[in-house]
């Protein structure tokens, strides 16, 4: 398992840069990772990122862009605002979980 370090901090992730130990994770490590996306992390992006871990915790999968939406209560418009491009992915990666089913 490949293994990341940002900031002096070591963790490990997959292929693709996902986090593989959920515990490895916490919102500073949020913060120097979209430092590196160019996101600067305000309420409005934490509210989506603590939904997805607190989901995530009891679904065990990474919730998706619909489930954002129907259970969350998430508008999807505006989680393409706050995370453009591929706002599932970004969120996913920003929170220290897997990839959501169904992202490419």
């Amino acid at each position: 398992m490949p293994t990341n370090t940002l900031n002096g901090r070591s963790f490990q992730v997959n292929d693709e840069g996902f986090l593989t130990r959920r515990d490895e994770w916490d919102e500073d490590l949020a913060l120097d990772l979209a430092a590196l996306i160019g996101v600067e992390l305000d309420e409005a992006h934490w509210a989506p990122l603590r939904f997805m871990r607190e989901d995530s915790a009891t679904s065990g999968i990474t919730p998706t862009l619909r489930r954002m939406q129907t259970v969350g209560g998430f508008d999807i418009k505006e989680l393409y605002r706050l995370y453009p491009g591929k706002p599932a992915k970004k969120m996913a990666w920003l929170a220290g979980l897997p990839k959501p089913v169904g992202c490419v």
